[in-house]
């Protein structure tokens, strides 16, 4: 995918008239001159606030303070009405109808500016915006009118969550957002079961996308992009009827464990797209099932990611490591020492973009524990798990894997 954006960015692409292939949109435009305080250096025409949303987001997750000019482009960019486009390159120039603000963007946004704090006001005119143009089936659309999808809505549920709302109050013509989330959930049986769709095609038929289910599963908990760090849980992941948003979220688990089991990671579904692996929706699978409580069964795809994912996140730059400290650190990886080589994603991300204000201090491991993670290497199988993993002590649960995941984190 294009960094992260959604079905619903590349959907909203074709509807604002933009033929431009997204992976030809990250490329840099060669007389624009970048922003400055702004993440990355491509084009940032169709993804600038979203990408500069899930930098602050992850660098605040793990105790950055972000830099103020990366903060202050960021709140630069919202129009007078609370909404975000994906740019504005003239921010000195008032919004209008052919602005294209959209819900993904305001959403990612308002979920950065909560997470940082004293930006009240900015997220306040947000969410009033999302909540005007919110559907009569309780869900969103990438953009304002649109047909509701799965990861739109649950990106708005982040949102509202960040600032405090009960996403469960938020209705349109009787209907919430969990209503809209549940109208995408897949019976269980046949091809898909207990996945969730990104939205009904023109004939109502929902078809299984990892993506939406992966996005659902977190938004049908009600969290926000950052997930959360529950307790595992000892539940089993078997799909059954659901009749609540809960059991809907475990369907969506169990599938999202089904998709990962052959092969580790997730493979890109977009139209036209190459037979090949998608980063950022395995990022996001377990992101899911680690804020579903089953982090467990994610470890597999969070290794495979620490030991495949290089490329893509350098090419991809701020996002898809944003991306990548998340989902590690809803898995309880050590997002300092990401591939088990010392592969810092903290320190890759905050040089996509204005040093921050402050990093917290990396605790060199002693001696004493540089042994006990040998030792734990040697007794299972010849450290395998730190070769081809990211420096975790074999064989514990995943609850308590070490981390430096509780280091500086928000509350």
């Amino acid at each position: 995918m294009y960094v992260r954006r959604s079905a619903a960015v590349l959907a909203a692409v074709t509807v604002i008239g933009v033929a431009t292939p997204a992976a030809q949109a990250a490329t840099p435009s060669p007389s624009a001159s970048l922003p400055a305080g702004l993440y990355g250096t491509t084009d940032p025409t169709y993804d600038g606030v979203w990408r500069q949303s899930l930098a602050l987001i992850a660098q605040d997750t793990v105790g950055v303070k972000p830099a103020a000019e990366a903060v202050d482009w960021l709140t630069g960019q919202q129009c007078a009405n609370g909404a975000f486009a994906p740019f504005r390159a003239d921010t000195a120039k008032d919004c209008d109808a052919k602005t294209p603000v959209d819900t993904n963007s305001t959403a990612a946004a308002v979920q950065a500016l909560a997470a940082l704090g004293g930006q009240d006001a900015a997220t306040g005119k947000a969410v009033t915006w999302l909540k005007s143009v919110q559907n009569k089936d309780g869900g969103w659309g990438y953009l304002p009118g649109g047909a509701s999808d799965a990861n739109s809505t649950s990106v708005v549920v982040g949102a509202l969550t960040a600032v405090g709302e009960k996403p469960a109050d938020v209705v349109k013509g009787g209907m919430s957002p969990y209503d809209a989330l549940m109208s995408f959930a897949l019976p269980c049986g046949g091809t898909g079961g207990g996945a969730f769709a990104f939205q009904p095609d023109k004939k109502g038929r929902l078809a299984a996308n990892a993506d939406a289910t992966a996005a659902a599963v977190v938004g049908a908990l009600g969290k926000t992009l950052t997930g959360a760090a529950p307790k595992p849980t000892a539940d089993a992941l078997t799909c059954k009827d659901a009749t609540d948003l809960k059991q809907a979220s475990r369907n969506g688990a169990a599938y999202l464990v089904k998709a990962l089991a052959k092969d580790k990671h997730l493979m890109s579904t977009l139209p036209g797209a190459k037979d090949q692996p998608d980063y950022g929706n395995t990022a996001d699978a377990v992101l899911a099932l680690s804020t579903a409580g089953h982090g467990d069964k994610a470890a597999d795809a969070m290794r495979w990611l620490g030991a495949h994912s290089e490329q893509w996140a350098k090419q991809a730059g701020p996002a898809a490591y944003a991306q990548l400290i998340l989902a590690a650190d809803a898995a309880s990886f050590d997002v300092r020492d990401f591939d088990g080589t010392g592969d810092d994603l903290v320190k890759r991300l905050n040089a996509t973009g204005p040093a921050p204000e402050s990093v917290p201090a990396v605790k060199s491991p002693t001696a004493s524990e540089e042994q006990q993670k040998a030792d734990a290497a040697d007794d299972n199988g010849a450290g395998v798990w730190w070769i081809v993993g990211v420096g975790l002590v074999a064989g514990i649960g995943v609850g308590f894997l070490l981390s430096g995941r509780n280091k500086g984190r928000r509350k």
